[in-house]
């Protein structure tokens, strides 16, 4: 019984392949040719892992850069299972990424490298953008850079010894604050 679940938890991890660079050594007779590979994997459900594979084929560069996703994957809080909790940044290096949580129905806005990481961590609505550099693989790390900061308002509750009604408030623009600026 518990191979069929290792199996089932096997299955149900997403791996996306954002990109593959041909990569060259020069040697005494001529060229090497090697491949590096990233992946981006998740369980839809909000964990999410990104990994790096170099290899002399290509399957076999994939074939590390999905042990490697697996190997570092990340837990990410998510809002009704579908957007994030609130809006944040990232950086790494050059890249700089902005992750803003959208209302029901928006889709995945998102270009690249940071369309993958949303589909496989399970976000249906997301608008987020690049800043800086197109670099996949900063790109990538400047997301999960972000989604590592991200804080579930049940955590900050717990944290500030507080209930997760007072730390939410109203997430829309309620009659009170117009009244207020009438």
């Amino acid at each position: 019984m518990s191979s069929y679940n290792a199996e089932r938890g096997e299955s149900e991890i997403v791996d996306k392949l954002v990109g593959i660079n041909r990569v060259a050594k020069v040697v005494k007779g001529g060229r090497r040719f090697g491949f590096a590979a990233l992946v981006v994997v998740g369980d839809q459900k909000g964990r999410v892992g990104f990994g790096h594979g170099k290899a002399r084929e290509v399957p076999e560069a994939i074939r590390k850069a999905t042990e490697a996703a697996k190997r570092n994957m990340i837990r990410v809080p998510l809002r009704e299972g579908r957007t994030l909790h609130h809006d944040v940044k990232g950086r790494f290096g050059a890249g700089r990424v902005v992750l803003r949580a959208a209302p029901a129905g928006t889709g995945i806005i998102a270009g690249g490298p940071m369309r993958a990481i949303f589909e496989t961590l399970g976000v249906q609505d997301v608008v987020t953008k690049s800043i800086g550099t197109s670099n996949p693989y900063n790109m990538i790390k400047a997301t999960f850079a972000a989604l590592e900061s991200m804080m579930s308002p049940r955590s900050v509750a717990a944290r500030r010894g507080k209930k997760v009604s007072e730390i939410v408030g109203r997430r829309t623009k309620g009659t009170e604050e117009v009244q207020e600026q009438a």
